[in-house]
């Protein structure tokens, strides 16, 4: 095949050196949901991670049903980029999803606009924590269920067992995939958009109790 009209190699996405809007995303869930595979499948840079060999010194305190064959975990955080657009990046940090480091998740949810919510349809429970944590801080998320292969569930089952407001998305994916890692971004991102356009709520004003 003549070179001048053999395929060329895919493109890599263009960094940009400014944007007009950082805005930064939190992946967050249990242990071994697919946290750091959904940070490394979509972002356009390197990603960083502090992924370290588990040890026998962690088995007595992190959770390993369901996920036996789990050899690495993240002991700090993820983090990744993606360009929206010329003028918005999103910086991803994936946050560790043992207990013994919930600690880090504060730190993590400071200055950020939205999170995603990862989950193991077969170990739902996992996930309660990283909920309570994000409506906590009032923080607006949404639900991504990874496919692992296993047992389906639809999603009024996935919403009823997490007791999702209504006004939550729920979205199922594959964290493996850079597709559908995207799509996820780009509905929370919806998402985003609509929190921001709700008309604020008025202050319930306290009265005053009158005088003994």
């Amino acid at each position: 095949m003549d070179s001048a009209t053999s395929e060329q190699p895919a493109q890599r996405p263009t960094l940009h050196s400014t944007a007009d809007n950082g805005l930064k995303i939190v992946v967050v869930g249990g242990f071994g949901v697919g946290k750091t595979t959904l940070v490394r499948s979509v972002s356009e840079i390197r990603p960083l991670n502090t992924e370290e060999t588990m040890t026998q010194a962690g088995q007595a305190v992190d959770r390993t049903e369901g996920i036996a064959g789990k050899s690495t975990t993240t002991v700090a955080f993820d983090f990744g980029r993606i360009s929206l657009d010329a003028h918005n990046v999103l910086y991803l940090f994936g946050a560790p999803g043992q207990e013994r480091f919930w600690f880090l998740w504060d730190r993590l949810f400071a200055g950020t606009l939205g999170a995603v919510v990862l989950v193991d349809t077969r170990r739902l429970a996992d996930s309660w924590y990283a909920i309570d944590r994000l409506e906590h801080h009032g923080t607006p998320f949404l639900v991504a269920c990874n496919d692992f292969g296993g047992p389906t569930h639809t999603p009024d089952e996935v919403r009823d067992a997490l007791d999702l407001a209504e006004d939550v998305p729920l979205v199922f994916c594959d964290a493996r995939s850079r597709e559908s890692s995207k799509r996820v971004l780009i509905s929370l991102v919806e998402h985003l958009r609509t929190v921001a356009a709700r008309p604020p709520q008025p202050t319930l004003q306290k009265t005053p109790e009158p005088a003994p």
